[in-house]
């Protein structure tokens, strides 16, 4: 699998990586074991750039995927970034400071068994965050003293992403995009690769939306935020189907399954896709499956898009998407 340089850290990730979110909760019931499994896959595939987060079943995913990049002897030929800030109750702007950053991340290092963690993001923090300077020097005080060697953000708006990049020490922004999610192909990938800096692309299939496996008789879990955040009950709503009303979601995934190559999935489409944009520099769908992991990976050798499918996808969005999710995001 190629890969492609992480911004400035110095790192070159592969262009699949795996997202961990499943692995913690919100997707149903998962054991240790199948979490584990799904990490195993992923490094047997050759991905070599894992995302967590310390809120991701109150740190059991960071656990699990510290447990099997040991097991596998691989921390030197692994990035493993994670993220903070979601603990903080009340979840406010002003609560963004060194001493509970410190102590998130003194509680990543432990859950993953590491003496500095690779890559730290601040994890969705309110807007208000990003015009708090003291918060992103906070950031380089624990790069400076060792606990972290890169620090950047994931971001629920490009404005957020825009106003990130300003400070010097972020060296990378997390965003959701895919064909459903199209605003940040415009000025914040622009900007983004003027200033070098690395994005990392999380919601890649639109919670199993551009997988073409869902349908309107699908029932999900009630532990999945499938079924309980659609309304953005417990979070930001654009994290569930990447905004999109399911139903919409429905119709916009079968239109562009009728642009799907044959022998080709919706979901590797999708993500040979988001790899046609330079300015990526991973893509972390999330799975349990071993065989869709695998299936995922295979995307990143697809021959790339025609400029037709590209239109194709353009109409699609435009038709069925744009209403609900460009103007909010």
């Amino acid at each position: 699998m190629n890969h492609r340089p992480l911004g400035t850290t110095g790192y070159d990730v592969t262009e699949i990586g795996l997202g961990t979110w499943q692995l913690g909760g919100d997707w149903g019931d998962v054991t240790d074991e199948e979490g584990r499994d799904a990490v195993r896959a992923a490094l047997d595939e050759g991905i070599d750039f894992l995302d967590t987060a310390d809120v991701y079943g109150d740190g059991r995913s960071e656990r699990l995927v510290g447990d099997v990049v040991d097991e596998y002897d691989a921390w030197d030929d692994v990035t493993v970034a994670t993220k903070a800030g979601r603990r903080l109750d009340p979840h406010e702007a002003d609560r963004y400071t060194e001493e509970n950053l410190e102590r998130f991340v003194d509680r990543s290092r432990e859950n993953l068994g590491v003496d500095s963690l690779d890559l730290l993001q601040l994890h969705c923090p309110p807007t208000e965050t990003y015009y708090r300077p003291e918060t992103f020097d906070a950031l380089a005080n624990l790069r400076d003293d060792g606990k972290l060697s890169h620090f950047g953000v994931s971001v629920e708006r490009v404005e957020e992403g825009l106003k990130a990049i300003e400070y010097p020490g972020v060296e990378t922004v997390q965003i959701i995009f895919n064909p459903f999610r199209q605003r940040p192909a415009n000025v914040f990938f622009r900007e983004a690769k003027r200033r070098n800096v690395g994005v990392v692309v999380r919601v890649p299939l639109a919670s199993g939306l551009l997988t073409g496996a869902l349908s309107r008789d699908t029932d999900f879990p009630e532990s999945d935020h499938r079924n309980y955040n659609r309304e953005g009950d417990a979070f930001d709503v654009g994290e569930t189907f990447a905004g999109v009303p399911f139903e919409a979601g429905l119709t916009a995934a079968d239109e562009l399954g009728a642009v799907v190559p044959e022998g080709t999935t919706l979901a590797q489409f999708t993500l040979r896709w988001i790899l046609s944009f330079d300015a990526v520099s991973t893509v972390i769908p999330g799975s349990l499956n071993p065989e869709h992991i695998a299936d995922n990976v295979a995307a990143a050798s697809l021959p790339p898009l025609s400029s037709d499918q590209f239109q194709r996808v353009a109409s699609v969005y435009d038709e069925h998407v744009r209403e609900h999710v460009h103007d909010r995001w």
